[in-house]
């Protein structure tokens, strides 16, 4: 991974807006069934949208009923951060963008696949980019 993108609190809030800035930078949650990418079918590609680095690619995606966008696995295990969260009275496995820090969701073991693996994201952490 390429060195990290640092930016001030004011200047990602500029960058990204309340909802995203939220998200990416306070560790939000977008409420289940709201987001734009949770039903997407198209072919593509999945961005942070934070810092533009390719994290998901639409092959890995899947309806997992959960209500955000679910990835069977990142596009490179150094694109993302798994870390520890220990919020909400509960411990949990969050996922980073490795290049910008920023939250993207959270990554559980109940996901189809050899893995096992579910990535469960938020729409807002996320830009998408069609395949042509």
């Amino acid at each position: 991974m390429t060195d990290k993108i640092k930016l001030t609190e004011a200047e990602w809030l500029e960058k990204l807006g309340p909802e995203q800035y939220h998200i990416l930078r306070q560790a939000g949650t977008e409420r289940a069934f709201t987001g734009i990418y949770e039903s997407n079918k198209a072919a593509g590609m999945y961005r942070c949208a934070g810092c533009g680095a390719p994290l998901f690619a639409s092959d890995a995606k899947y309806n997992s009923g959960s209500g955000w966008p679910s990835y069977t696995a990142p596009v490179a295990e150094e694109v993302v951060e798994e870390i520890t969260d220990s919020s909400h009275g509960m411990i949990r496995t969050e996922v980073r963008c490795a290049k910008c820090e920023g939250h993207l969701g959270h990554v559980f073991p109940d996901g189809p696949g050899p893995n096992g693996l579910r990535y469960c994201i938020n729409s807002a952490s996320l830009d998408f980019e069609p395949k042509e």
